[in-house]
Order: structure tokens, then C-alpha cells, then sequence
């Protein structure tokens, strides 16, 4: 079997990965994938928001499955474009993956399913905005409607704070048109917990639960990222739980997708916020995150292909699809000045090291040779990684602002931090940064 996986960050290493141990030893492709992918995968020099080029691919390499990794391809309409074409992919239709899309889209799709969600209003005039605003009041959520990278999200706690969310937003071009239209809402409180399921557009899998961090510094200072760790499961994650957010968050929304003629087929992944009220919808995510991509497929005790061929062909529901009880803690290594201005193109060492401890999924890192504008003495041990940090070319260097995701896996949160940590502090490259306070509550049993 010949699988294509989309996407070059943490999340499609971690797939390509996963799909890796299958007994069923798929040929993987990557497009366009990275340095570490490349141990696993032939890299292909496809952009992932190339739809031309991904089908020619898929056909050119008689492509059996594609998996989607990242959002903007989806919302482009990667899957109506292999389907119109008979190749087989797994991720949602352009119509359904609006659930993250829009977020306009997503909070009236939840409004009409019934689905627990803060209230809102929706803007495409600044001047209706800023008086909203002005008469709700503070703390209110400023939110870009379209696709901003994770970072289109403000918790303003002033009034003046708000309003200079609302204008970089639809006035200050700091979203591009992601931030044209607005959506205001209530500023919940609780705790946040990440869920993710398998669907075939009508059935939902159990649900696997992480917490990522996303401002870039410790105590959650600094402004948003793409994600700098997080942790899997939540130590107050319960089977009741689980329950209860699957039939009231994850469920009501599958099924009103399909009765809208637009069937979710692939990751759902919800944002809630656990309040006192019970459990609420921030947002819908149309396929795996990241870093949780990296915490809960270790986690996964299937077979991935299993589970994803099961989706495609309407097996889910007879699938016994578990996660295991094992902790996972991910530490995610950043560029120098990310999410601002970075340099890239230094050597990363200690990969060897790391790897002993943990897994090492890369993100942002290219090969030696795709990077020549840079002089700086290659490390040699970095030729020599075992496992999912494998690769077969030059030596990697840092090229994005995420540059490596390390994780521990361990019976216990305590165990699987150390892990996490031993590795982050073994891997190396010019600036360097990353937070130490990913599950702190685990560290005093370190």
C-alpha cells in the first residue's frame, strides 16, 4: 500500500510514524515532509496547499490513500478536488471543514445543533464591532473568522484591549482577510482540554484528550503560538467525561453536518472549555493538532491504517478502537524570537541523546544540503538517530519557528516529563528556546 501523507511539520512526522509501525509495511510519501520525514518517507517537493500538484502526485506515484495533515489544504478543498478525481483521501470536504474555516460558520453550526458554546455575535463592519464592543464589555473573546495560524484569537480583559483587537483585526490587516469579519463572544473560564475522534461522518470514536500551551512562555506569558507542548491525557480525564462531551459537543455536530449534505469524514478535533456549567465548545479544529498530533498517537493502540480505512469504508463503529493508559508529555523546541521574527539554518545537536529518552518529532528542519546559505560546523551525531529521529541525508538544521517536538511517553505523567525534559535539554541549535512549565503539576513526583 502506497501512502501519501500531506504536510512538513511535527503532526505529519507523528503520522508518518504511526503509520510506520503497521504490520502492513505501507510505502510512505511525504509532500513536502522535512528532514526528519525523511527516514521514514520519500520527501516529495509538493507544497501542501499546491491541490494541482498533490493530485498529480497522487497519480504520478499510484498514491493508494492521502492523508491530510494541516488545515489550509482542507479548507482549499483537497478532498473535493481527489474525489472528483477517484483518489482516495482521508479528510473532510471544503464544505464541512468551514468547522474551522469560519469561525462564524462553526458558532452558528453549534447554535443550531444544540451544542454548549459561549455567546457571540458576528461583524463585517468595524464601526458595528466597536460598538458591540462598547456596550457588551470587558473581558469579551475577539476572534478572526478565517484561518490566522492559531494566533487570530484575542481574550481581551479592557475595553481598550478589545477594541485594538478589533481593529488589527478588520482594519490593520493583521490577519489578511482571515480578519475582515469578526466574531465576538462571551469570555468563558475553566479549564481547556483538547478532544479528538475518528468519524465517518456519522459515527464518532471514543474520544483521546490533551492540553497544550500556547503562549511561548512560561506561566503562559508572551503572545500565542502554534503550540509549545502539552500533555495527554489530563490527569481529571474520566470515562463520565468523555461520555458526556462526546454526546453533547462531538455527536450533535456530526450528525447536523450530514443532515446539511456536507458529512465530516476524518479528525474532528474540539477545543473546550470546562466550565462550571458543564463542558463548552471554544472552537472545532478540521483535523489532527499539533503538538497533540505528537502526544496522543503514541497513544493510539490501533493500527493507524486500520483506523483510518475503517472511517473511509464505514467499518468505524465496528472497530474497537482504544487508547492506552500510558502518559505522554511533549516539549516543543523554538527559534530564537518565535513567534516574532526567527533565523533559521543553524545545526541541531544532541539528537542522538534525545532519542534515547524520547521520541523526536521534527518540525521545522530541512537537510544539510537544503539549506546552503549557512556555514556553521554540521554536528556529526546528528547523522545517527534512531527511531522516528532517524534521517538519511546531511545533518538537519533549524528552518521554521517550530523546530523540533519531544516526547516522553511513561506509565506516569511524572515519568513521561522527565523524559520530555531530558530530551529538550539534550537537543540543540543556535537560540534555542523553550517553556519548562509543560505539566509542572507532574514535576514535584519527577
Amino acid at each position: 500500500m502506497r501512502v501519501l501523507v500531506v504536510g512538513g511539520g511535527a503532526r505529519e512526522h507523528a503520522i508518518l510514524w504511526k503509520l510506520a509501525q503497521s504490520p502492513r509495511r505501507p510505502q510512505l510519501f511525504a509532500a513536502p515532509g522535512n528532514a526528519g520525514t525523511a527516514s521514514l518517507a520519500e520527501n516529495l517537493p509538493v507544497p501542501a496547499d499546491d491541490l494541482d500538484a498533490l493530485a498529480d502526485a497522487a497519480r504520478d506515484y499510484a498514491i493508494d490513500l492521502t492523508i491530510v495533515g494541516p488545515e489550509i489544504p482542507l479548507a482549499l478543498g483537497v478532498a473535493d478536488r481527489f474525489h472528483a478525481e477517484n483518489l482516495r483521501i482521508f479528510g473532510p470536504t471544503a464544505a464541512a471543514a468551514q468547522i474551522e474555516g469560519s469561525k462564524a460558520f462553526a458558532k452558528r453550526l453549534m447554535r443550531d445543533a444544540g451544542v454548549p458554546t459561549a455567546p457571540f455575535a458576528v461583524f463585517d463592519d468595524p464601526a458595528e464591532a466597536r460598538a458591540y464592543v462598547r456596550s457588551h464589555g470587558a473581558p469579551i473573546v475577539v476572534k478572526a473568522d478565517g484561518l490566522a495560524a492559531g494566533k487570530g484569537v484575542a481574550v481581551a480583559q479592557t475595553l481598550n484591549e478589545a477594541l485594538a483587537a478589533v481593529d488589527a483585526a478588520m482594519t490593520g490587516g493583521a490577519f489578511g482577510h482571515a480578519g475582515e469579519r469578526v466574531v465576538l463572544e462571551d469570555c468563558l473560564s475553566g479549564p481547556e482540554v483538547s478532544v479528538f475522534c475518528f468519524t465517518d461522518g456519522e459515527y464518532a470514536t471514543p474520544l483521546a484528550a490533551a492540553c497544550d500551551y500556547k503562549r511561548i512562555f512560561d506561566g503562559d506569558h508572551g503572545p500565542n503560538t502554534g503550540g509549545m507542548g502539552g500533555y495527554s491525557p489530563p490527569p481529571w480525564w474520566s470515562a463520565d467525561l468523555e461520555r458526556r462531551v462526546r454526546e453533547t459537543c462531538i455527536e450533535p455536530v456530526i450528525r447536523h453536518l450530514a443532515r446539511q449534505g456536507a458529512p465530516y469524514v476524518g479528525v474532528l478535533y474540539g477545543g473546550l472549555m470546562l466550565t462550571n456549567d458543564g463542558p463548552a465548545v471554544i472552537e472545532f479544529n478540521a483535523r489532527f493538532g499539533d503538538p497533540e498530533a505528537e502526544l496522543i498517537l503514541p497513544r493510539l493502540a490501533n493500527d493507524l491504517l486500520d483506523v483510518v480505512d475503517a472511517a473511509l469504508d464505514g467499518g468505524l463503529p465496528a472497530l474497537d478502537l482504544r487508547w492506552s493508559g500510558d502518559c505522554a508529555v511533549g516539549v516543543v523546541l523554538a527559534s530564537g524570537g518565535y513567534p516574532g521574527p526567527y533565523e533559521t539554518g543553524f545545526p541541531i545537536s544532541g539528537l542522538r541523546e534525545a532519542a534515547e529518552s524520547a521520541l523526536v518529532f521534527h518540525a521545522g528542519t530541512a537537510s544539510r544540503a537544503a539549506s546552503p546559505n549557512h556555514d556553521q560546523a554540521a554536528n556529526p551525531d546528528a547523522t545517527d538517530i534512531r527511531a522516528a529521529t532517524d534521517i538519511r541525508a546531511a545533518p538537519p538544521v533549524s528552518d521554521g519557528g517550530r523546530v523540533l517536538t519531544l516526547v516522553g511517553v511513561a506509565p506516569t505523567m511524572a515519568g513521561a516529563r522527565a523524559k520530555a525534559y531530558a530530551a529538550a535539554n539534550a537537543a540543540a541549535f543556535r537560540g534555542k528556546q523553550f517553556r519548562s512549565d509543560i505539566a509542572a503539576f507532574a514535576a514535584s513526583d519527577c
